[in-house]
């Protein structure tokens, strides 16, 4: 397999590249070869062969006996991720080949985890190089994502608890904060908005709220969003949503990032901070994004983030420590479906192929050379930029173990454990956070701040 005029080896290569018979494709293909030939040539085509032997099974939906080996093939997989890290690539390559004959996609939640950060880790060993990078770390279609995050809303706490939490403290903010003299407006600002699945439950809050006290609420809802077609898409899905509650009036901005904002007098602000700074953000970004909220003089903001100092973080310079960290935060991710859906749903399928597996390859292959250095927890960064926390009520927390009880009633075929399953919810910082956890790892805390 090391021979570089290997016949089988070139007809891997030209059949993982493309079908296609004709002249023109076929000049390509060689061309394609020959720039495919760096000095570990043969292990690179031998794991693309061994991956592809993998995905195979799981188009069958065939799986691979783990036998109690979890464990190792996590043992493996650090190993193979040391290697990279210290740059021995025949090393890597050899483990790899390895890890793919015994994980599946479709296999327990260890064999899984383990399959698409081998994923990454051979991304990586190309690197963009390659004419085999784009198939490693091909994106999955808008569609695709869309479905994906919404089959773990519907059947995870995950997302659930995040919003839920954090519109609890919004509500409790917008009362404490009203006064006669200004007008009963709402005016969030999600510099996240993404599908907006968070803001349905807020407008059936404040609905409830008006209803209460026979005054209409105006909701304003600035969000910030990646493409003015997401915009456009969410604000659809939202302006219908909320003609259902006539007694709310619902008005939304759609801003690309980096747009300025403009805030009326009277309005009561909130700034919605939910997993935004879960994307790779450079430090100066992060500041930048924190001194332009502190000029808002917001009523409250609202911080949600995953738990786990390394996990894309940009400070972090260093690729080893945030595999590790990111590999025991998946690894209870992927743990945690056990306990909403079943291994062979197709909704499983999708969360963790077209949500979490993406997740992993862009971690996995940030290029944390050009990042800043390491500055401390969240908590000090909030205050060194003109925050304090905020004691959450008790009804937010009352709130987040409701809906634990009401979700492992509506999955109680896959519960295992105790009343509420493997899902935990705490608090931290002396009731000024929140927390979700699996077993005994924490995966998301919200906090509430003011300006000081």
């Amino acid at each position: 397999m090391e021979d570089k005029d290997d016949p089988e080896l070139l007809n891997l290569s030209l059949a993982i590249v493309s079908s296609d018979s004709n002249g023109e494709n076929s000049k390509k293909r060689k061309r394609i070869v020959n720039v495919c030939r760096p000095a570990h040539e043969g292990k690179v085509f031998m794991l693309l062969q061994v991956r592809e032997e993998m995905l195979k099974l799981e188009e069958h939906g065939n799986k691979r006996e783990n036998g109690g080996k979890g464990l190792h093939l996590i043992h493996s997989l650090l190993l193979a991720a040391t290697s990279v890290d210290k740059n021995n690539m025949n090393s890597a390559l050899d483990s790899l080949v390895k890890l793919y004959q015994s994980v599946s996609l479709t296999g327990d939640s260890v064999q899984r985890v383990v399959a698409y950060f081998a994923n990454g880790l051979f991304a990586r060993i190309l690197t963009p190089k390659s004419p085999f990078y784009n198939m490693i770390m091909k994106e999955p279609t808008d569609e695709q994502q869309f479905l994906a995050v919404t089959c773990l809303y519907k059947a995870s706490p995950y997302y659930q608890f995040a919003h839920f939490t954090a519109n609890q403290a919004i509500i409790e903010a917008f009362e404490k904060n009203q006064k006669p003299s200004m007008s009963r407006t709402l005016h969030v600002i999600d510099f996240d908005v993404s599908y907006g699945f968070q803001w349905p439950s807020l407008i059936q809050s404040l609905s409830e709220t008006a209803a209460s006290t026979g005054k209409r609420i105006s909701l304003k809802l600035t969000g910030y969003g990646r493409s003015f077609e997401e915009l456009h898409e969410t604000e659809t899905r939202l302006a219908s949503f909320a003609k259902g509650f006539h007694n709310v009036v619902f008005e939304f901005q759609g801003l690309l990032r980096g747009s300025k904002l403009i805030i009326k007098e009277n309005e009561i602000v909130a700034v919605n901070l939910v997993l935004h700074f879960d994307n790779n953000f450079l430090e100066s970004d992060m500041s930048e994004t924190l001194r332009s909220v502190h000029s808002l003089r917001p009523s409250i903001v609202i911080l949600v983030e995953q738990e786990g100092n390394n996990i894309n973080n940009p400070r972090v310079r260093s690729f080893l420590p945030r595999f590790v960290e990111s590999l025991h935060y998946f690894a209870a991710m992927f743990d945690s479906l056990d306990d909403c859906l079943p291994q062979e749903s197709n909704e499983r399928l999708s969360i963790e192929k077209n949500h979490f597996g993406k997740l992993i390859k862009a971690m996995i292959n940030i290029n944390e050379f050009n990042r800043g250095n390491k500055a401390g927890t969240w908590k000090k960064m909030m205050e060194s930029h003109g925050f304090e926390g905020v004691k959450l009520s008790s009804k937010c927390l009352m709130q987040a173990k409701l809906l634990l009880k009401i979700r492992t009633h509506n999955h109680c075929p896959f519960q295992r454990g105790d009343i509420n399953g493997g899902f935990r919810v705490f608090q931290k910082d002396e009731g000024k956070a929140l927390s979700l956890g699996w077993q005994d790892r924490c995966l998301l805390t919200a906090s509430a701040w003011q300006c000081v």
